[in-house]
């Protein structure tokens, strides 16, 4: 069990590593780098994520600071994102393979693309948090821009990113980036989304163990 403040708590103290400690960090370790392997671990925990059939509906594009690419990821970046995404060891972009041609009539490759692309995207982020490390995902850029400057066909769609790295020192970021660290983390309860069999009747595991169901 995570004694990390910044782990979910409370209501995850029986959730299993690394479900347990994971959290999104937005300060990272600027000079730390992954390693070819460790990156290619990564990405064979996408790779084995379930989808629809097998269809695999999902690419990652790997953004290595000092390469081309992340450099137009980080032209691209919402202000937001811009001062702590840079800071990442890595950044893998998700792109959902939607179409089954480059026309706009063309059609679906798969109905569940976005919903297995996310399967993938949390593989990798689990995988990254069992390794030491800690993911964030983000959408805060500009997305047609930056599709077309990394060449992304018009039959898939640029979703998302993950930083991925190690937390680093929040006095070599600004303020408010530094803050992002210390909010309060939160969810809704379990009542307003977990339903019993019929939409808007919250899930009561008292009363089905009552019930003998």
């Amino acid at each position: 069990m995570s004694d990390d403040p910044r782990a979910p708590q409370p209501g995850a103290e029986h959730l299993a590593e690394p479900l347990r400690s994971r959290w999104s960090p937005s300060v990272y370790d600027a000079a730390h780098r992954l390693g070819d392997d460790e990156v290619e671990t990564l990405l064979r925990a996408a790779q084995w994520a379930p989808s629809k059939g097998n269809t695999q509906p999902w690419a990652l594009i790997v953004c290595v600071p000092g390469t081309p690419g992340h450099d137009r990821l980080v032209e691209s970046l919402s202000r937001g994102n811009a001062g702590w995404v840079p800071r990442a060891s890595v950044v893998f972009l998700t792109v959902a393979h939607v179409r089954d041609g480059d026309g706009p009539d063309a059609p679906e490759y798969s109905d569940l693309a976005l919903y297995d692309v996310g399967q993938a995207a949390a593989h990798l982020t689990l995988q990254a948090r069992a390794m030491g490390l800690h993911a964030h995902q983000f959408a805060g850029f500009d997305h047609e821009a930056l599709a077309d400057a990394l060449g992304v066909p018009p039959s898939h769609r640029l979703l998302t990113g993950i930083a991925v790295g190690v937390p680093g020192d929040a006095g070599e970021v600004d303020e408010r980036t530094a803050a992002r660290d210390h909010r309060d983390r939160t969810r809704r309860p379990l009542s307003e989304w977990a339903f019993a069999g019929r939409f808007g009747e919250p899930y009561d595991a008292s009363a089905v163990a009552d019930s003998g169901t």
